[in-house]
């Protein structure tokens, strides 16, 4: 009985030190603007795999056109600043969420609508594109699992 035990132990321990095998991006939503005539946010973490990668653009068929940003705090003011790319090291997390990096969704299309989904695209610069479903919520809405 030990043994098996031991065994178990051990295969979920070699287990937990593999690295994944790609990046991966987690919990996907979009908060819509409170002005429908406003961009709208989307947000998500980014899962490094085992290699550093480069985040070079995000798409939605949902949207005329998209734009990463970040927003940060300068003189006790709230600032936003375009950003061509995103780098996410090996192993690491990027988090895209309220009050920091986003992606600006310009020109929703008018079916996007709170408790639907919609389709996000992320480029990286090895070459990769990921298509998650993000899920959408109204201007106050909490995020999605608050």
């Amino acid at each position: 009985m030990h043994r098996i035990a031991g065994v178990a132990i051990a295969i979920a321990l070699i287990a937990g030190c593999q690295q994944r095998s790609e990046i991966a991006v987690d919990r996907p939503w979009v908060r819509l603007a409170a002005v429908p005539s406003n961009p709208s946010a989307a947000y998500f973490t980014l899962k490094g795999g085992p290699r550093d990668e480069t985040l070079t653009g995000v798409s939605a068929p949902a949207a005329v056109r998209t734009e990463m940003h970040e927003s940060m705090g300068q003189g006790g003011m709230m600032t936003m600043a375009p950003l061509k790319l995103v780098s996410v090291r090996a192993g690491d997390s990027v988090s895209f969420a309220p009050g920091g990096k986003h992606v600006m969704l310009f020109g929703l299309k008018p079916q996007v609508q709170p408790g639907t989904n919609t389709l996000l695209t992320l480029t990286f610069a090895s070459g990769p594109k990921i298509t998650v479903s993000a899920r959408v919520v109204g201007a106050g809405d909490s995020a999605p699992g608050d």
